[in-house]
């Protein structure tokens, strides 16, 4: 008969080879689960990292508590599709801070119109280098005093949005009484909504591509709804034809005067008008009164470049 401690060394390599194969690991433990709720209910109160292996999961999960980053072991390879949790999201996100990492998100609907990859309710957020496809929204929430902070950097929104139902979804529609920061990502393929649409009390959009060419019943590139100062610098947009709402591509305060807008720069951006387009829409469209910043951007034929109304 082996030695016990031997026969404890035989197991260990197999029990952690377990871990491993587990497509829901915990970065700084081992721990592995079969499914991600199991993963983020371990984590409780805590910081952790939950990486994700390659596949696709009809799986969804509540994040209570903690500080938790989900991220995918190959950005691009971790797919969520259609299951949602509270009829919401496929994370929906309430703990002290969340970051989601190199995540695929596609295919949510529910009966509201709401159907999001991700519904951030507590907690500030970073997304970085993730999709979310043909679902009725990409990210949504906000709206609690812990959320002040939001980023999204080098992301796709593609196939998003509706107004189908009594109130319409967007590829990013937050209410945040802090920053949100939108970096490098692209946006295309809008099916109704606006791409951008924040409640903002600061935002710095920059560096972003807005595609409208294949749009479908969209409205704004993007909807500040309630004014807001910042930056919305170096991107670029194209217009499209089938245009629910083609007056403005950039709108401030169409819905109130909750944030200041004095002081907000729109600068060194390009916007063009896709063929077949409708003409004069603003490039900016001010209902807040107050003194915007206008430079440097470089307008196609048949934008005009601000519109006070």
């Amino acid at each position: 008969m082996r030695p016990l401690l031997a026969l404890l060394a035989l197991a260990a390599p197999a029990a952690a080879q377990s871990q491993q194969r587990a497509p829901f690991v915990i970065a700084e433990t081992g721990q592995g689960f079969a499914t991600l709720d199991e993963a983020v209910s371990e984590v409780r109160d805590g910081t952790a990292t939950i990486l994700i292996a390659p596949g696709t999961y009809r799986q969804c999960t509540v994040q209570a508590g903690g500080h938790i980053t989900f991220k995918a072991a190959v950005p691009g390879k971790a797919i969520f599709e259609a299951e949602t949790c509270e009829d919401k999201a496929a994370f929906v996100l309430r703990g002290r801070g969340s970051v989601v990492d190199g995540i695929v998100f596609r295919g949510y609907s529910v009966n509201d119109g709401n159907g999001a990859g991700i519904r951030i309710e507590m907690g500030d957020l970073t997304v970085t280098n993730s999709m979310f496809l043909d679902s009725q929204e990409g990210i949504l929430g906000g709206g609690h005093e812990t959320v002040r902070r939001i980023t999204v950097d080098r992301s796709t929104f593609s196939g998003l949005g509706q107004c189908e139902t009594e109130n319409c979804s967007h590829s990013i529609y937050l209410a945040v009484d802090g920053l949100v920061t939108v970096t490098r990502s692209r946006f295309e393929r809008g099916t109704g909504g606006h791409y951008v649409k924040l409640r903002a009390r600061q935002v710095q959009i920059t560096n972003n591509s807005f595609d409208d060419s294949r749009g479908s019943k969209t409205n704004y590139m993007i909807d500040l709804s309630e004014g807001g100062t910042g930056l919305i610098s170096g991107n670029t947009f194209v217009q499209g034809r089938n245009k629910e709402n083609n007056s403005g591509l950039i709108v401030v305060a169409a819905e109130g005067k909750t944030y200041p807008s004095a002081g907000l720069r729109v600068e060194g951006n390009t916007a063009t008008l896709a063929p077949g387009a409708p003409t004069n829409p603003a490039f900016v469209a001010d209902l807040s009164g107050q003194q915007i910043q206008l430079g440097n951007n470089k307008l196609g034929a048949g934008i005009r470049p601000f519109e006070r109304r």
